[in-house]
């Protein structure tokens, strides 16, 4: 018969929780700053690595291991030193990519795919979109999923943008593309994925992103884009 637990026992195991909480959420030295920010610039737009200032916030890692491995996605901890020379943990969750597609229909839908989230606990309405396989080109992976999720293939596929989504803690990058000159043959999806399809006015997506009805940044993205291009091309 199997030994139940003592109150040492769960004291004990309740003990060694904490402490793993604890090396896990922590982030180096928390004493108030001795630096700040300085007063905002009025310029022209530069991206990160254009000012020479940027040099000045770069973080050096001093080492990288694997704390947690996934079927999907490792999460590894990293030991950095800061600008100032203190030292900080970092929890960064390595991901490797994935693509999203904007499929539109000659009479001006999108493809839309209804999808159950067990992370947020609800259903989700998303354009399709899925992981990269290790050495994919993006533009093949882009191709497979929207046949596999919607059954479309798309005569024409062209690169819209890349997203990182969420750089505080993970490497992650989306790939969009836009799809046209879609043609319904048959979906094919993963044993585990259970999918809808609806095509839907994408001036109803618009309205949607617009209202904070769709939180998916993936396809907030794409709905953004295809918004602005329409208005720039008027």
């Amino acid at each position: 018969m199997e030994k139940m637990p003592t109150a040492d026992d769960l004291s004990s195991a309740s003990d060694s929780m904490a402490e793993a909480v604890e090396a896990f959420t922590y982030d180096g030295d928390r004493k108030p700053a001795d630096h700040a920010s300085g007063e905002p610039r009025t310029r022209d737009l530069l991206l990160g690595g254009e000012d020479g200032r940027d040099a000045t916030l770069e973080e050096r890692v001093i080492t990288e291991d694997v704390a947690w491995t996934g079927r999907i996605f490792n999460v590894n901890r990293l030991r950095v030193e800061l600008p100032d020379g203190r030292q900080a943990l970092r929890d960064v969750v390595r991901h490797p990519g994935a693509v999203a597609i904007v499929a539109l229909t000659e009479d001006g839908r999108i493809c839309l795919v209804r999808q159950y989230r067990t992370s947020l606990g609800r259903v989700t309405v998303e354009i399709p979109a899925g992981k990269l396989d290790p050495g994919e080109d993006p533009l093949t992976c882009a191709q497979r999923e929207l046949r596999e999720e919607t059954g479309m293939e798309a005569e024409q596929m062209a690169f819209l943008t890349t997203i990182a989504t969420s750089d505080g803690f993970t490497d992650e990058l989306i790939h969009i593309y836009m799809a046209t000159g879609l043609t319904f043959v048959e979906s094919d999806p993963d044993s585990d994925e259970f999918i809808n399809v609806d095509l839907v006015p994408l001036s109803d997506l618009i309205d949607a992103v617009l209202d904070g009805r769709i939180e998916d940044c993936k396809t907030v993205t794409g709905a953004l884009i295809c918004d602005a291009v329409s208005h720039r091309l008027d």
